[in-house]
């Protein structure tokens, strides 16, 4: 009886791990493009240029709930400072729900 019921359940642990690392990719992959818009703001990119605006446009609407969290003198600070702050919620939130799939 024990052997059957661990079958039973090993498909559904295979499919939350696989959930698990899909939604540790998509945190991993927001932090990612928030920490390029942060290198990109602090050394002046140039902002005519295609991919630097996609970029910066990902990570303000990424950061849009943290925009504004802190109101420093330098614009370059501020934005690191907010877009830190939000690429670090969505990485340890990602982190979070996964580990949550993960448990039995």
């Amino acid at each position: 009886m024990g052997t059957a019921r661990a079958n039973r359940y090993a498909g559904s642990a295979l499919t939350r791990a696989a959930i698990a690392r899909i939604i540790t990719l998509l945190a991993s992959a927001v932090a990612l493009v928030l920490i390029a818009g942060i290198v990109l703001v602090v050394l002046e990119a140039n902002r005519s240029n295609d991919i630097v605006q996609a970029v910066r446009d990902a990570a303000s609407f990424l950061a849009g709930p943290f925009d504004g969290l802190f109101n420093l003198d330098s614009n370059k600070a501020e934005h690191a400072v907010n877009w830190g702050i939000a690429a670090v919620v969505w990485f340890a939130l990602g982190r979070v729900i996964a580990r949550l799939l993960l448990r039995r």
